[in-house]
């Protein structure tokens, strides 16, 4: 790969990225659809880094965004931190397992899987650091239904971004 090439490559990983952080930052200050449920609006921007580029910056992304956004908001290793370094952990699974499973996956199905791992990841640890009752099980269905409805949406909202990215020369990987 080019120098060029390199330097357009990470600046689209960079442009991602904070992209990301403003969108976890932001989605942290707004109230919720429910206790400790978000809509993952930063996760748009992996699903991006994704199909734009490829896995492994998006994975880049979503490490970027988890470190980025706790020190923005102060939660460096604080329980919140936890739970979003656990639910990314989850979706890096998925972007690195997945697409060699189901190799014609889409933007709203990978973002659905997504979703789905980072409640799921999440769940599991708060259940195993913070919340020991098994009770926490039982809202799950809820969590993994708001999950995939909210993945869904991300997943389209990612599928527009590309394609107006798509339009733009300058944002083209070379």
């Amino acid at each position: 790969m080019s120098h060029a090439a390199t330097l357009r490559r990470d600046l689209l990983i960079g442009y991602l990225s904070v992209a990301a952080v403003a969108a976890h930052v932001l989605e942290a200050n707004l109230p919720g659809l429910g206790p400790w449920f978000k809509p993952g609006l930063a996760n748009i921007f992996t699903v991006v880094a994704f199909f734009h580029l490829d896995r492994f910056a998006a994975v880049a992304v979503t490490l970027i965004r988890v470190l980025g956004a706790s020190i923005a908001m102060g939660t460096l290793l604080s329980p919140t931190f936890m739970l979003s370094l656990s639910g990314a952990t989850g979706t890096v699974m998925v972007m690195l397992i997945v697409p060699l499973l189901l190799p014609g996956i889409g933007p709203v199905g990978l973002s659905i899987l997504m979703a789905l791992a980072h409640m799921s990841m999440q769940l599991w640890v708060a259940q195993l650091l913070f919340i020991q009752h098994a009770g926490l099980f039982l809202i799950m269905p809820w969590f993994l239904l708001a999950a995939w409805l909210t993945g869904g949406i991300n997943g389209l909202i990612a599928y527009g971004l590309m394609q107006r990215l798509k339009q733009r020369r300058d944002l083209q990987p070379l």
